[in-house]
């Protein structure tokens, strides 16, 4: 079999051919369906079905003869003893070939036969630059027993085409490469670690050329990770020969979005890196791990595989390296001082991101326009980044939290302080470079498009919107008194992922929700006075917190909640009055006579208070809703004053 792929390999020469060709082939070899290559896979049987109709297709026009899925064995057989024939003259054959003038790389490269910029770049594309000294220190770390190697760095940035020469070099020297892309998982893949784990270690196997043999080693009982970890350790490192293993992990930002993997997932990946100190048989496994972002999901220091390592960051192309670009696209007038000065200019533009050079260049040299034309349409609907622009406002419309927090970000031109997870996030699409939380935008060609965007939806919606956009911006201004507070969604999910050890540790844990009241009650003149009172109470519901609550969400504009690990009942209760009281030594008194009926001539807060030991029997949803309930109990019971509502579930 392993001669078979080989031979197609060399049949299909630049055209694609990974693991998952080579599964879909082997697998067409031995008469199996597409439908049972999909069992335990991970994958649908459609998505092999159009894997093997690009395979069959791309292997008849390099053979210059149909094949078909029924016909494989037939063709590829003829094949193989044609080929078996003239095998004692292949070498000069080879030789021959390679040294005829017509096959030898002429740079430049004609404009006609350039490809679209698209995709990682091809290992043989003169169009890769060197970033020293990345590549370098990458080839030389991933020799290394038992590596962690980490690369980061925005979409379309070159991460992709510097892996594929990293795994390139460790095959040559000799080591087995797998490559997992958590792109191509399905959706359904990351509903459990168990489910996740299994995909995970099928497809580690196949690339292999080891059988999967998961049930003779995974043990429910002893947990997913502990059987994972078995598996690599009894069976994969055992029947892989003394070749070291590149484990290559592609697009683990996905993980991020999954909490429940994530949490779990990413400390496995540090256990066994550090396995290697101690352990043999994981000096052999170097991992790789390549993402878009910094992780936002909380992970323990010691946990986390993002602190131990070596860490690469792809910087922008510099001047120097786009002019070296220019010249492989044949760019004559790029070679001198002056083309230099000339491409400074998209240098600003673009501020060096290599598929925005790479696609300026291209047109260039087709000789359609010229440098001024590019940069002078750069940024309208009839310029060359026109796609690439739409297809990022699409994803930002598709999450108004971010489309949000990239207008704060155009807005000036100075950095901006972002909620955590929308600046991770719009890092990860390329539109920004953060210092911590605070955002810049990363090049001028984004900033002249989104101002554009954002004026014209401005003045699309003025006369429906402008009042709702001004109320909003009031009473959520995430730049000054809530960058303390986080989301809600964000809140939900850390008391997920802390759980568990929270769980172990048996001690008690409080919820307080607190809500403002009357404050909605305020109508279109009250907005900025409405703001500062939103402030003020803030600062102080946070100041009476700070020291117990691990994190505070605030949402629904006038609500907080605050998770307090290792506070009991009663200490949560005085922690409320603390806050009923400083709220109520404010005094912020109504602003017009319409309040003048009220009971309370000031504002107050309303409490709900939920306390519980998490274990088996209850969950961080339940405690959740308690402290709601509790919330809802406290307006009730005592029309227009405060009362402390405790739902507790101390064991």
């Amino acid at each position: 079999m392993e001669q078979l792929l080989e031979a197609v390999e060399q049949i299909l020469q630049n055209r694609p051919f990974g693991h998952i060709q080579r599964f879909v082939l082997h697998q067409s070899w031995l008469g199996r369906t597409y439908g049972e290559m999909a069992n335990g896979s991970g994958y649908r049987s459609e998505y092999f079905k159009e894997v093997g109709s690009q395979l069959w297709q791309d292997l008849s026009e390099a053979l210059g003869e149909r094949i078909t899925k029924k016909n494989l064995h037939l063709v590829l057989g003829k094949y193989h003893q044609d080929s078996a024939e003239q095998q004692e003259y292949q070498p000069q054959q080879e030789l021959l070939e390679q040294s005829r003038p017509e096959n030898i790389f002429l740079y430049p490269v004609s404009a006609s036969k350039m490809d679209f910029p698209s995709g990682p770049v091809p290992l043989d594309s003169p169009f890769y630059i060197n970033r020293p000294p990345i590549e370098e220190l990458i080839c030389s770390e991933i020799m290394q027993p038992g590596c962690l190697l980490r690369i980061k760095a925005p979409r379309k940035m070159g991460k992709s085409s510097l892996l594929n020469r990293m795994i390139a070099h460790a095959n040559e020297q000799g080591c087995k490469t797998v490559y997992i892309d958590f792109q191509e998982a399905d959706e359904d893949i990351f509903a459990s670690l168990d489910k996740f784990l299994r995909w995970f270690c099928i497809n580690v196997s196949r690339q292999l050329n080891l059988f999967p043999s998961l049930d003779d080693f995974w043990d429910a009982e002893m947990g997913s990770k502990v059987s994972c970890k078995i598996y690599f350790e009894a069976y994969l490192l055992q029947y892989v020969d003394n070749s070291p293993i590149v484990l290559a992990l592609n697009e683990v930002n996905r993980i991020f979005e999954h909490p429940n993997i994530a949490q779990d997932f990413l400390p496995m990946l540090r256990f066994w890196h550090e396995q290697a100190k101690q352990d043999r048989a994981w000096r052999k496994l170097r991992i790789v791990v390549v993402h878009t972002t910094e992780i936002y999901i909380p992970l323990k220091l010691n946990q986390s595989p993002f602190n131990v390592g070596i860490t690469v960051s792809l910087p922008p192309f510099t001047l120097e390296q786009v002019q070296n670009l220019a010249q492989h696209y044949g760019l004559d007038w790029a070679v001198n001082k002056e083309g230099g000065q000339r491409l400074a200019f998209l240098q600003g533009m673009i501020g060096g991101h290599p598929y925005l050079a790479n696609l300026a260049l291209y047109h260039l040299c087709q000789g359609k326009m010229t440098l001024d034309e590019l940069l002078q349409t750069a940024s309208t609907p009839t310029g060359i980044y026109s796609q690439h622009l739409r297809h990022l406002l699409m994803l930002l419309q598709k999450e108004p939290q971010l489309m949000s927090a990239m207008q704060q970000v155009v807005a000036i031109d100075e950095r901006v302080e972002l909620d955590a997870i929308a600046a991770y996030k719009l890092e990860s699409m390329g539109l920004v470079q953060l210092d911590g939380n605070q955002a810049r935008i990363s090049c001028k060609l984004y900033q002249l498009y989104f101002r554009q965007q954002l004026v014209k939806q401005n003045s699309t919606n003025f006369a429906g919107t402008l009042l709702a956009q001004k109320q909003k911006q009031l009473l959520t201004d995430k730049s000054d008194a809530f960058r303390h507070f986080i989301s809600l969604q964000y809140f939900k999910q850390y008391i997920e992922m802390e759980w568990p050890q929270w769980q172990t540790s048996a001690v008690p844990l409080s919820l307080i929700v607190c809500e403002i009241e009357y404050l909605k009650v305020y109508r279109d003149g009250e907005y900025s006075t409405a703001n500062n009172s939103l402030q003020r109470i803030s600062s102080t519901i946070r100041n009476c917190l700070k020291h117990q609550a691990a994190l505070i969400a605030h949402y629904e504009e006038t609500k907080f909640a605050a998770i307090l690990p290792q506070v009991n009942a009663d200490i949560a209760i005085g922690l409320a009055e603390n806050i009923r009281e400083k709220v109520k030594i404010l005094a912020i008194a109504h602003a017009h006579s319409q309040f003048d009926e009220f009971p309370e001539p000031v504002f107050t807060v309303n409490l709900g208070i939920a306390t519980a030991k998490p274990n088996d029997e209850n969950s961080p949803n339940m405690l959740i809703i308690a402290a709601e309930e509790a919330l809802l109990q406290s307006k009730l019971k005592e029309c227009y004053h405060l009362q402390n509502s405790v739902l507790t579930d101390e064991k």
